[in-house]
């Protein structure tokens, strides 16, 4: 009987393919490059759906696992493919990423920074599809915060799912090494940065490192963006990645935060540079070698997860946290979202990996893991740690800015060359004249994107 059904299932008249294309599948809008229509395609209720992100370390990883426990669930019908890579908070995906994208082998969904990332490039190269159907059809515009929606957005259109928020200007510390140095923390942390270099000098003499840090990658550009902020503050700092700056990058203003920068700096453990990622120079303060390190909020889930991804540190007593030095009132942020592909070969598979990204139960199971809040703002406050639980209340009542380092304010061309000059200067002798040399070079970077004129 089975045989004969399939026989007659062979034969029958096949089912047509839809003659227009769902919204979603629309012309970017007419700024960007044009991107081609998606042939009509057959419904698929099943298969692969390869999904791509750079979650594999401590605490990223347990919470990819937690949202691909929820997709499997509820879409039994595919098989979740793990395309992960490592490394430098997706420095290394990226590069991968590019090389599929130019080859025309999209994976279904990509992991991609909400802001100029996502839109000055998979947008403007009409590599992603907008996606207000899928917003409209799950009324998901509806629990997002307000300030959130245009960042996703060209033209109106939204074009990612963001799954979480995170925050890039957290100091975690050692209660232990602090201490034993003689140094008090204010509540509130630090107001300037010569409090905290008052204090660094303090922990320096107890032969241990003040400021850990990873390789020079990503978190060299992590600790300049905090540095600046809490320099410079979050008017001036927005006033550099506006259309027209209202912050003259050749001023005084980044002028003094290029020097708190060189000192910071000056107290960073000398192997950095030798670190694989964020995570040994975390583990430093952990084991007690290092006294500070400002990294994200998604070191949380490494600091207080469980073995054996996590270190499983008890917080406030073997780890905790302050917002960076001069950084008070201001949550400097970054959300991490998934696209629809043109191209892919699995598009109801898709559909169905970005319905879980954007549900309750979906990000309820991801952040309290990887060490975010919700993007959603309907997320129980009772699923998170005391950490995330601030974040909710400090994300709405803080002022916000958003992160260089993780795609927000400048389009990738330009976060490039900045990072460019950067390293440069970490390889200087960071005096005056390095410094001089480096402010020129974010000068001409901002006018090589167009901005400054």
């Amino acid at each position: 009987m089975l045989v004969a059904s399939l026989l007659l299932a062979a034969c029958g008249t096949p089912t047509a393919a839809p003659t227009t294309p769902p919204a979603e599948t629309t012309q970017p809008p007419a700024e960007t490059t044009q991107a081609p229509t998606e042939a009509p395609t057959t419904v698929q209720t099943g298969g692969e759906v390869e999904i791509f992100s750079w979650w594999v370390g401590p605490g990223e990883a347990d919470g990819l696992a937690a949202m691909v426990k929820v997709f499997n669930a509820d879409y039994p019908q595919y098989t979740f493919v793990n395309a992960a890579v490592a490394g430098g908070a997706g420095s290394n995906a990226k590069a991968v990423l590019a090389t599929r994208l130019q080859a025309g082998n999209p994976p279904d969904s990509w992991q991609a920074h909400a802001g100029q990332e996502t839109i000055a490039n998979y947008v403007a190269a009409g590599q992603v599809q907008p996606l207000d159907d899928f917003f409209a059809s799950t009324g998901f515009a509806s629990v997002l915060p307000a300030t959130l929606i245009p960042l996703i957005s060209a033209n109106g259109h939204p074009y990612s799912v963001p799954v979480n928020i995170h925050r890039s200007n957290v100091m975690w510390y050692n209660p232990s090494v602090v201490q034993a140095a003689g140094v008090t923390i204010p509540a509130g942390g630090f107001t300037t940065w010569d409090d905290f270099f008052a204090a660094c000098e303090k922990i320096k003499a107890t032969g241990k490192v003040c400021l850990s840090m990873g390789n020079e990658g990503f978190t060299a550009m992590h600790l300049f963006e905090n540095v600046m902020i809490g320099t410079i503050g979050a008017d001036k700092w927005n006033g550099l990645w506006l259309p027209t700056p209202t912050t003259d990058w050749a001023g005084a203003d980044v002028t003094a935060g290029l020097a708190n920068y060189a000192k910071a700096l000056s107290y960073v453990n000398s192997d950095a540079a030798t670190l694989s990622d964020w995570q040994p120079a975390s583990k430093m303060v952990a084991d007690g070698d290092a006294a500070f390190n400002i990294m994200g909020d998604w070191a949380y889930g490494y600091f207080a997860n469980p073995d054996p991804n996590g270190l499983a540190l008890t917080p406030h007593t073997q780890f905790d946290w302050s917002p960076v030095p001069g950084t008070q009132g201001i949550f400097v942020f970054l959300s991490d979202s998934f696209v629809k592909p043109i191209g892919n070969k699995n598009p109801e598979g898709t559909m169905a990996w970005l319905t879980v990204a954007a549900s309750k139960a979906g990000q309820e199971a991801f952040n309290p893991l990887k060490g975010s809040i919700c993007a959603r703002t309907d997320c129980d406050k009772s699923l998170f740690s005391e950490y995330s639980q601030g974040a909710m209340a400090d994300w709405l009542s803080n002022t916000v800015v958003g992160s260089l380092t993780h795609g927000v304010v400048a389009a990738p061309a330009w976060q490039t060359t900045i990072d460019t000059a950067l390293k440069l200067f970490i390889a200087s002798d960071l005096g005056t004249k390095a410094q001089s040399d480096f402010q020129a070079a974010l000068v001409a970077a901002c006018k090589s994107d167009g901005t400054c004129q």
